[in-house]
């Protein structure tokens, strides 16, 4: 909507000449600086402080604008990637010199809405100018999440917990929350610069905070008026223990290469009987204590290729015996092949048939992704008496768009197992309730080494289990059987293209002006 009234706006208002707001250097600019770079270190990431996220743009945008191009990029661009490894500190498992360049590319990116709002929208004025930075940034936070890293960093996750205004997920997805806040610094930074006394200062201010305001309004009136009313089905998840002889690391880094020697398997053996045998126990206990729906956490089950069928056939026979379905969450090695590792997860149907094995789509990049043996990307679906059931694996919810198949499924039901470790708990699994709201699933992500959670298809966490913090590492949860189709599952990441396709009109209007 904001797209076309803005570009409705250009073409009823352009003026015959070029119009370009003056630069002007404030005396105070390095003092924006330096509350930019303190609000950046709390604004994402470990320590995220949610007004931070709002504050932080406002105050580098202000600098940035009153400096010369050539001093204002570059020095905003350094306390990007200088504030980056505190927000996510212990998160991005790139070893050595990779981390670096890793930065310097991240950067780049962290930069780009900047540099676009300088050449931009000094050459508009009023309404116009407040979108520039917004629909850049929620641009590049859209096409970034393509990469290697999916949708990590981006500024929507800072605001959760903000159940009203996240329903915006539901229609607009991420994009429309990092929107949001980079309107607001640029509104914020419009007031600034031509004062209240400007009707088109007013005019913006008004669109901008009543848009927020009509967001928070509305995201809790469906929170209020349309809870999940469905009945609910009794899920089991559970982490694996070490319940017998430790592996040493060298030993496991053989074993997860594929490059296992014989006396490591002597080692081997025993290590994941013990662990696998614990696993099935655990879940015939929940089984037996009602769970209908019983899974482990990501690749918990550690079999080598050649026990993989009588593994698969005992998990077959315990769900015909409790009539539950039961999810195999396994990382089945064979030895001497390039990439050793399929990491998938079975589902058992109560009949004791096999209905799926899902095999994770986006390893993480650099050790995983070299070991494990390539997925189809396809997300598998079943219809049960207790919904609609999909599932991903861990890293794979950081990605939106893969998510989306989940959503076009009509799944009612995602299953998400996960191994994490401790630095990006519970960052990781709060990442993946966002998948829940976009897509209109509830989900359960169970995450070995990590925080496991449930939540239903607005956000609300109904059940949680912290590695870290518990002895049993099982979570039983009550989940809603009926998920609803939103906005964004029908239309995808049409916001994100109406932002582009902003970005495009107001450059060829920049350029006609200054040809002008």
């Amino acid at each position: 909507m904001s797209g076309s009234l803005a570009y409705e706006e250009m073409q009823v208002s352009e003026p015959p000449q070029p119009t370009k707001r003056p630069h002007v250097t404030e005396s105070h600019s390095w003092v924006w600086l330096a509350l930019a770079a303190v609000l950046l270190l709390f604004a994402n990431g470990v320590d995220t402080i949610p007004l931070a996220a709002w504050l932080a743009p406002f105050f580098l945008l202000r600098f940035v604008r009153t400096q010369s191009l050539k001093i204002g990029l570059p020095v905003a661009y350094v306390v990007l990637i200088a504030t980056f490894p505190f927000q996510f500190r212990g998160m991005v498992p790139i070893p050595g010199i990779g981390y670096y360049i890793f930065l310097l590319l991240n950067g780049i990116m962290l930069v780009l809405p900047y540099l676009v709002d300088r050449l931009l929208a000094r050459r508009f004025t009023g309404f116009i100018a407040t979108l520039v930075f917004p629909a850049a940034w929620a641009a590049v936070e859209y096409l970034s999440s393509f990469m290697g890293y999916g949708s990590w960093g981006s500024a929507a996750y800072a605001e959760y917990g903000n159940l009203p205004l996240l329903q915006l997920l539901s229609v607009t997805g991420l994009w429309g929350i990092t929107f949001l806040i980079g309107w607001v610094a640029s509104t914020c930074n419009m007031l600034w610069e031509e004062g209240l006394s400007s009707p088109g200062a007013r005019h913006g201010a008004w669109v901008c905070f009543g848009t927020i305001v009509a967001a928070l309004l509305l995201g809790g009136l469906r929170l209020a008026l349309f809870p999940p009313n469905s009945q609910t089905v009794r899920v089991a998840s559970i982490s694996d223990r070490n319940v017998g002889p430790e592996l040493s690391l060298p030993v496991k880094i053989r074993m997860f290469e594929g490059k296992a020697t014989s006396e490591d398997m002597v080692a081997i053996r025993p290590w994941a009987s013990a662990i696998d045998e614990d696993l099935l126990a655990r879940a015939e206990r929940e089984m037996q204590a009602g769970a209908k729906i019983v899974f482990w956490g990501e690749a918990d089950a550690k079999l080598l290729k050649e026990d993989e069928a009588a593994f698969i056939a005992r998990g077959q026979a315990l769900a015909a015996k409790y009539n539950a379905y039961f999810g195999m969450a396994v990382g089945v090695l064979s030895m001497g092949k390039p990439r050793p590792l399929e990491n998938k997860l079975v589902l058992i149907q109560p009949n004791g048939k096999v209905a799926w094995e899902y095999s994770k789509a986006h390893p993480v990049p650099g050790f995983e992704d070299k070991m494990q043996v390539l997925s189809d990307g396809k997300l598998r679906s079943l219809d049960t008496p207790y919904g609609r059931l999909s599932s991903v694996i861990c890293f794979d919810a950081d990605f939106p768009q893969l998510l989306a198949q989940g959503g076009a499924l009509g799944a009612d039901i995602m299953l998400v197992p996960s191994n994490d470790w401790q630095e990006i708990d519970p960052w990781h699994t709060q990442m993946a309730s966002f998948r829940a709201i976009e897509q209109g699933f509830n989900l359960i992500r169970h995450t070995s080494h990590g925080l496991a959670a449930a939540y239903d298809y607005q956000g609300r966490q109904l059940a949680a289990m912290d590695h870290f913090r518990t002895a049993d590492y099982a979570l039983a949860s009550e989940v809603p059987t009926r998920g609803v189709r939103t906005i964004y599952s029908r239309l995808g990441d049409w916001f994100a293209w109406v932002c582009i396709a902003m970005l495009i009109v107001l450059t060829i209007q920049s350029l006609r002006r200054t040809r002008a």
